[in-house]
């Protein structure tokens, strides 16, 4: 027994046999040992052999989830099922479903399909450049964005996703759509418009916060600050008739809150700092006409401990303790109306007392927040009275409420001080 030479194509690869004798047609062949990838460009591969119609048969037979798998075999599959879910006829089956469902199950169904799409499409484009998978994607949807573009990008890079955005704002004009309704006169149906495609196509999607501050992040930094805080109430401000409201619903501001607390939360973040929250919030309050102060509270009660404290001692620094004096009023009342213990009022209270540095300073924060107890007391009793509204049961009831409102803030208050 002889060993032979290494195979030149076989690696590490060899092979014993005995020797041949050689004959007058020329030297015999030595054996060869392939690999499955040199077996794959060597050879006529067995799904090629397959004629296009049967193999829309069998892909045809496969769920998506199925399709997807079966597209990672190989390049010339990947190539074929590309073209295959190009079709009209694909498309025309597995993309326009109805969105309209009679029951919660139907959605779910829908909801799951249009994920394994998403999966689908991913492993389709896995080895095209992004801005080449995005094109492919969207020729095929068009308009169906929601569930597959979370899908898609999941686990994608930073970069990436900025890629993915400005390729959203080149196909659907986005940044000139929103700078037509932020500059423009108010426009109550474009700026609908624009919350719905923003909130159900790039914010409510993501369940995770990072995801959606990123894209609320690439939606806001464009903008300078002003602007900023319109489109912010735009997206998540309260859906508002004409006129003043007083003492909206925390419903109506809770998602608004949501998005403040999303922002700022951690102003760590690049971009942000404390400055910059204040002028926000600043202009928020006066969009699209000045808020009435309870609405103020209520906003800045639903944005917790810090962000409020923050607030109203930035406008104590700043001397405008009338201003702040009549808002912790109503974060009294709103504590009261909505059921939230008041020894967090308290405590605020105290926080912002040691804004001030001397006793007498201190004093006169606390002489200005009393008067302004009296002063909201007297309006409304004075409202009442003066134009005959001792019918009104909703601003007698607010009265009451206030009146309560201030002895439990004052019972804790002197509780704290004694103990």
């Amino acid at each position: 027994m002889v060993r032979g030479k290494p195979l030149r194509n076989g690696g590490k690869y060899s092979q014993t046999h005995k020797p041949y004798k050689k004959n007058r047609n020329g030297p015999t062949p030595s054996r060869t040992i392939m690999t499955r990838s040199q077996c794959s460009t060597s050879c006529t591969s067995f799904f090629s052999r397959i004629p296009a119609e049967v193999f829309d048969m069998i892909l045809d037979k496969l769920s998506v989830l199925e399709i997807s798998v079966f597209s990672m075999v190989s390049k010339e599959i990947t190539r074929y099922i590309a073209d295959y879910i190009s079709t009209v006829a694909w498309k025309n089956k597995m993309i326009l479903q109805s969105f309209h469902h009679s029951s919660c199950i139907e959605q779910k169904s829908t909801i799951g399909h249009y994920r394994d799409l998403g999966v689908l499409f991913k492993r389709c484009t896995l080895l095209l450049p992004t801005k080449d998978r995005l094109k492919f994607i969207f020729k095929i949807l068009r308009g169906v964005l929601l569930i597959l573009l979370q899908t898609l990008i999941a686990g994608w890079d930073e970069l990436e996703c900025h890629r993915v955005f400005n390729f959203l704002c080149d196909l659907t004009n986005l940044q000139q759509k929103t700078e037509g309704v932020i500059t423009a006169k108010p426009g109550w149906y474009q700026e609908l418009q624009l919350r719905l495609f923003c909130r159900q196509v790039l914010l409510d999607p993501w369940p995770n916060q990072p995801e959606c501050h990123f894209w609320l992040m690439q939606l806001l930094k464009p903008w300078p600050l002003v602007s900023q805080a319109h489109l912010l109430f735009i997206l998540y401000g309260p859906l508002l008739p004409e006129g003043e409201i007083t003492g909206l619903p925390h419903t109506a501001l809770w998602h608004l809150a949501k998005a403040i607390l999303l922002l700022f939360g951690n102003l760590q973040v690049k971009g942000w700092s404390t400055d910059s929250m204040i002028t926000i919030m600043e202009e928020l309050i006066v969009i699209p006409h000045p808020w009435h102060v309870e609405n103020v509270a209520r906003l800045l009660v639903l944005c917790g401990s810090n962000l409020c404290y923050t607030v109203l001692a930035s406008k104590a620094l700043n001397g405008r303790l009338l201003e702040i004096s009549r808002i912790i009023v109503y974060i009294i009342l709103v504590c009261e109306k909505d059921g939230y213990h008041m020894s967090w009022a308290v405590k605020l209270v105290q926080e912002i007392c040691k804004v001030f540095n001397t006793p007498p300073e201190k004093f006169y924060f606390i002489q200005q927040l009393e008067n302004t107890f009296s002063e909201v007391t007297r309006e409304f009793f004075e409202f009442s009275v003066a134009g005959n509204h001792f019918d009104d049961r909703e601003t007698f009831q607010t009265l009451c409420i206030l009146l309560d409102s201030c002895a439990h803030f004052h019972t804790k208050f002197l509780h704290m001080f004694l103990r």
